[in-house]
């Protein structure tokens, strides 16, 4: 796939320091699909990203260059994560894109959609076939930082509740793009 070389100023977080308590605490990111793991699916999701920042625990490696954190305290929910990832991007950037690692079905198109969706509005999020946002979207960083709450109210904060003051687009999602990896059985249905 060629680069989008009109994505200056994108950065993106891929967020994979969750319990993943249906599949005995294992950590997603090293999860195989494919002979790939998931954070590979991941990061190669936002190849047209300046830089790309995974939040947890850093235990498998990928070929991109990135860069691990931690939010503090670790496992402090979805909008600690990505707070954190914003906060470790070495530049400030127009548009961030965030992502679940356990979303192996969304490539670098449907960021692309998504970052075509939010032109003119606060940010754009894949929603599934029942309307449901997915972990996947991207946000205008200015308008994020607007809403963003203290520190103590990031931890367990839902992402819902963030966003709701924000002008998001919804993105209908395409194939399997929606799927997440929440189950062995999950796993087990994407590899047919």
């Amino acid at each position: 796939m060629d680069l989008d070389l009109t994505a200056g100023g994108f950065c993106g977080v891929v967020l994979a320091g969750g319990t993943a308590a249906r599949m005995d605490g294992v950590d997603k990111a090293s999860v195989e699909l494919a002979g790939r793991s998931l954070l590979d699916y991941a990061v190669d999701a936002f190849v047209d990203a300046d830089e790309v920042v995974v939040v947890g625990p850093g235990t498998v490696r990928t070929a991109r260059p990135v860069t691990f954190v931690v939010e503090d305290p670790p496992r402090g929910g979805p909008v600690a994560g990505l707070l954190t990832g914003v906060d470790a991007l070495l530049r400030r950037p127009r548009l961030v894109g965030v992502l679940a690692v356990d979303m192996p079905r969304v490539t670098a198109t449907t960021i692309r959609r998504l970052r075509e969706a939010a032109a003119g509005r606060d940010g754009a999020f894949l929603v599934d076939g029942d309307g449901r946002r997915q972990l996947a979207g991207v946000l205008d960083a200015a308008r994020l930082d607007v809403v963003r709450p203290g520190l103590e109210a990031q931890h367990g904060m839902a992402l819902r509740r963030l966003l709701a003051p924000l002008d998001l687009a919804e993105v209908a999602a395409t194939g399997e793009e929606a799927v997440d990896v929440d189950s062995w059985a999950d796993l087990r249905d994407l590899r047919g």
